[in-house]
């Protein structure tokens, strides 16, 4: 996710033509849609492009699966993506069939949740880690000890996702203990780990941004292009780290509902933003990588050098499939009681 997050809001934009060919409604993260993106797509097609809000996939979910929702497009992240192809809420609409589908960098073609890509193309790239505001701490912060062996010049500093999986997962990778593991003792581990890391920890919050720009926290769990937006516009001492013991990948997807009722639309909105000149327009807004090649030629040169969106040799970010429900029901019982 997906994420720089704010409450949901509506936000509708007329075309310039005289007369519409029809509409599109779009349902996304909050800060994640460069209205210039919408503007070209409505003067390109002439329709009318409506667009609401959410914070989270849980958020999006709950909404599609109550039926009726309006929305033709939505933006689920990796694991949301397989969880609704399971629901039967997306439609197969064959984009890897689409003209700029030649566009898709190969890595970002065969992965876990669409392998061959039915029925989502790429919004946007990134990885989950934390930033360090280095006015407070200069010491190697490229790996979790600093949430999980907080040194103390930090501790009481640092806000961690409001995430259960996430959390978890990063505790398992301090661990070296395989993600979604079942072994009861393995999940022990961890559920004591993040128990003594606790005390260190000052807030749960998606927030971050918030919470670092205010001076309230020094260390949070963060999003890498979340962080790149930070830097480059609000608290400049902003450093994100790269754990050697590796981190979370996501890819944010575009996809069209089962029952969207503009699906023509849907699908031009899809082929067009696999064209570079337009994918380099969302990832200029949300300060993430694309997934679409050929944007560097349209974007500012310090986003290509930016050091959020380089990763460094040796560290692959990981894209984790949805955990089964057995394990699940068990994070559920390390979450409950961490955030007693």
């Amino acid at each position: 996710m997906k994420r720089i997050l704010i409450a949901a809001a509506a936000i509708a934009l007329a075309p310039l033509a005289a007369h519409a060919e029809g509409k599109l409604n779009i349902f996304n993260w909050g800060e994640y849609t460069n209205p210039e993106l919408l503007k070209r797509f409505s003067e390109t097609y002439d329709v009318e492009v409506a667009i609401d809000t959410y914070d989270s996939n849980e958020t999006m979910l709950a909404k599609v699966q109550a039926g009726a929702s309006g929305y033709d497009i939505v933006v689920p992240s990796d694991y949301m993506v397989a969880i609704m192809i399971e629901e039967g809420l997306l439609a197969q609409v064959e984009p890897n069939t689409m003209e700029n589908f030649k566009n898709v960098k190969e890595g970002l073609v065969d992965l876990y949740f669409d392998p061959g890509r039915h029925y989502t193309v790429p919004w946007q790239v990134g990885n989950t880690g934390f930033a360090v505001n280095s006015k407070a701490y200069d010491g190697n912060i490229n790996t979790w000890s600093i949430l999980f062996d907080t040194p103390e010049a930090l501790k009481g500093r640092i806000n961690v996702l409001d995430d259960m999986t996430a959390v978890i997962n990063a505790a398992a990778r301090y661990l070296n203990i395989p993600r979604c593991t079942s072994d009861r003792e393995q999940l022990r581990q961890i559920s004591d780990l993040l128990v003594a890391a606790k005390p260190n920890w000052r807030s749960f919050s998606y927030d971050g941004l918030t919470l670092l720009s205010t001076g309230s926290v020094d260390v949070s769990m963060l999003w890498n292009g979340a962080t790149y937006k930070a830097r480059t516009e609000d608290v400049d001492s902003l450093v994100y780290a790269y754990p050697a013991e590796g981190l979370e990948g996501f890819v944010d997807n575009v996809a069209i509902l089962k029952d969207a009722q503009n699906v023509d639309n849907a699908k031009l909105f899809m082929n067009f933003i696999m064209a570079p000149e337009n994918a380099a327009l969302i990832s200029e807004f949300a300060k993430y990588e694309s997934g679409i090649k050929g944007v560097d030629a349209y974007l500012p040169a310090d986003f290509a050098a930016a050091p959020e969106l380089n990763t460094p040799a040796g560290v692959t970010p990981e894209f984790v499939p949805p955990c089964s429900q057995e394990v699940t029901a068990m994070y559920n019982k390390i979450w409950t009681n961490l955030r007693r």
